[in-house]
């Protein structure tokens, strides 16, 4: 780290050190133990301007505490049923780590409908998954290799992206504005498989509009990118997707077992359900029963950002138009975390 980062670091510490003890408390929720490193997280994210990173880091521990995010992970969505409901149609899941000890996350892009519960629900349960990664994942990663890890590789499955009026792309782009504000900089690297013709026609125009700090995150990968992820981690941490030599439909292959890291009856979701209504027991020693959503405040996108939404809707239905085609579909978008 050159002299001019390090003197950063330190103005960025003396104005942390100013603010008010609630939000020292949340910062210290945050940062589980490696304080340094967020200020480095937001400093990347506003190009080490220490004003604009020290403004982003008090607007999203504002954030937290106006919307409880220290204590969402004791608040599950429930009945049971109902989280399975919102797992079924939000595809994420954790399928193991790197050859270096990174998380690897699993998200199917192209498969996630979005339409069995209110949109609280998927924002609350993308929270929560945010902040287990963050007090929980990476904490023990930490330990267990005897130095700092803080990042997560995404393997993003886009079998099934299809054409429509893009019905999710606000859902989408609200999940994407909290990351970028308020977990910025926690993905290494983005890695693409199976893509279909429609992705790649829309990332030729997204790409440029990218900043090139994310554009350098991202790889697009050959079919199911089996043999180039095997590489990077080993065939156990493979998500179920990228476990076959040709492209693949991510519900063709596990279909709700535990084979499926996007299942409820995975092994990690099973920890992380079992966490979440263990931590509600701790806050309120009562039997769990059916409870409302989560309300967050969704920030307003960057002007950036929903450029980049427009581009994508746009040249989606430029496809549509020329293809002839109206079939239902979701919207993506990379942030800069």
């Amino acid at each position: 780290m050159d002299v001019a980062n390090e003197e950063a670091i330190k103005q960025f510490q003396s104005l942390m050190e100013e603010v008010d003890e609630q939000l020292k408390n949340t910062f210290k929720n945050m940062h589980q133990g490696s304080p340094i490193e967020t200020l480095v997280r937001f400093l990347k994210a506003r190009d080490w301007n220490v004003a604009k990173a020290h403004k982003m880091l008090v607007d999203c521990l504002k954030w937290r505490i106006q919307n409880e995010i220290d204590h969402i992970l004791a608040k599950p969505i429930s009945p049971i049923d109902l989280y399975r409901a919102v797992r079924d149609s939000l595809l994420v899941g954790f399928s193991g780590y790197s050859k270096e000890g990174l998380p690897v996350i699993a998200v199917g892009v192209g498969l996630s409908t979005f339409d069995k519960a209110s949109v609280h629900y998927y924002v609350q349960s993308h929270i929560q998954m945010n902040e287990y990664r963050d007090r929980v994942i990476l904490p023990s990663a930490t330990k267990k290799h005897g130095r700092h890890i803080g990042t997560c590789l995404k393997v993003l499955d886009m079998t099934g992206l299809k054409l429509s009026a893009l019905n999710q792309i606000k859902l989408l782009s609200a999940i994407s504005t909290i990351d970028d504000l308020n977990y910025p900089e926690k993905t290494e690297t983005y890695y693409i498989v199976n893509v279909p013709y429609v992705f790649s026609a829309c990332w030729k125009v997204v790409k440029p509009l990218l900043q090139e700090r994310t554009r350098r995150k991202v790889q697009v990968l050959q079919g199911c990118g089996r043999d180039e992820l095997l590489n990077i981690m080993d065939y156990g941490s493979l998500p179920h997707f990228c476990r076959r030599g040709g492209s693949g439909s991510s519900r063709h292959y596990g279909n709700g077992s535990a084979d499926d890291c996007f299942s409820l009856d995975h092994p990690f979701h099973q920890q992380l359900y079992e966490y979440i209504k263990q931590e509600a027991l701790l806050m309120e020693p009562v039997s769990l029963t059916k409870q409302g959503s989560v309300h967050v405040d969704v920030p307003e996108p960057s002007l950036e950002d929903a450029k980049i939404a427009k581009t994508i809707e746009t040249e989606f239905h430029k496809f549509e138009n020329r293809n002839g085609l109206a079939n239902s579909s979701n919207g993506f978008k990379f942030t800069s975390d």
